[in-house]
């Protein structure tokens, strides 16, 4: 069933994207942008079709804000490769956006897909214009420096600090890097319905983090191919994770606490948040 549910996901995200670009000139990095949209778990843009779908709100009505913190997470990976960055050469099993063209592309592919998202967030299949603005407002806080950018910005800064991060401050920098968009994409449905966004937001911070524990473990201990980009980065490098600082065990055991703490979270909710339960034992069970 969940898988079922994440499939239909991915393809509705896929097709309302592919839509979105197909009024756009074929012009190199429009091409740039449509190869980035490609692929991925679209774990974001389910968890606002389940958190709009747990406030009564149908998929073709929140499909927008779906397909924009998707194109706004692909913004983020086109940058995050970049030589000034992560320098990455290889991203779900492709050559990275600036490899296969090159850098200029890339930037501008990534800016384009950043604005992408805004514009999806005016589409009025998303209601009345008080609930547009709302979410724009909140992708805004979670993409900027308040959010995202923040704990990129952090994350760079740690690779040149004299000493590691301490757990307390890899866990602040990670709810800026990975957890922001997960606290915009579970929180979009009660605010499409003008609902108490609170214990969405609780179950957010705890799966984010989850879900960043469970990559760094998978660093270590994942399979390339399955993960379609190189591993063990982060253990060259020698900087600071939660697998470095907890040890192995221990941080599967704190990835399943958290999990734990995000299915409790949506106690208020009932059985009809199940679905919310799945994805977030499926951020500890993944291969990729």
């Amino acid at each position: 069933m969940f898988h079922g549910r994440l499939k239909a996901a991915q393809d509705g995200v896929q097709a309302a994207l592919d839509a979105a670009l197909a009024v756009r000139a074929e012009v190199p990095v429009v091409h740039a942008m449509r190869y980035a949209l490609k692929g991925g778990k679209r774990l974001r843009a389910f968890l606002v079709l389940e958190s709009a779908a747990l406030h009564g709100i149908a998929a073709e009505t929140a499909m927008p804000a779906a397909a924009a913190v998707e194109a706004l997470h692909a913004y983020s990976l086109v940058h995050d490769d970049l030589p000034a960055m992560d320098d990455d050469d290889l991203r779900r099993g492709q050559p990275t956006l600036h490899v296969k063209w090159d850098e200029a592309t890339a930037i501008l592919a990534g800016d384009a897909l950043q604005t992408l998202a805004f514009e999806l967030l005016t589409d009025p299949a998303l209601g009345a214009a008080e609930r547009r603005i709302a979410l724009v407002r909140a992708l805004s806080l979670a993409s900027g420096a308040e959010g995202m950018v923040l704990g990129q910005a952090l994350d760079i800064a740690a690779e040149t600090a004299p000493t590691p991060l301490t757990l307390e401050e890899i866990t602040a920098l990670q709810a800026g890097k990975t957890g922001a968009l997960f606290a915009f994409a579970a929180t979009s449905g009660a605010i499409l319905a003008d609902a108490d966004p609170g214990p969405l937001a609780r179950y957010a911070r705890a799966l984010g983090l989850a879900f960043q524990i469970a990559d760094d473990i998978l660093d270590v201990e994942g399979d390339p191919e399955k993960a379609g980009k190189k591993l063990g980065k982060d253990h060259a490098a020698g900087k600071a994770t939660f697998v470095s600082l907890l040890g192995l065990s221990a941080a599967k055991a704190r990835a399943r606490d958290l999990v734990a703490e995000a299915e409790a979270a949506l106690l208020p909710y009932g059985a009809a948040a199940e679905h919310l339960r799945d994805v977030a034992r499926f951020v500890i069970a993944r291969e990729m």
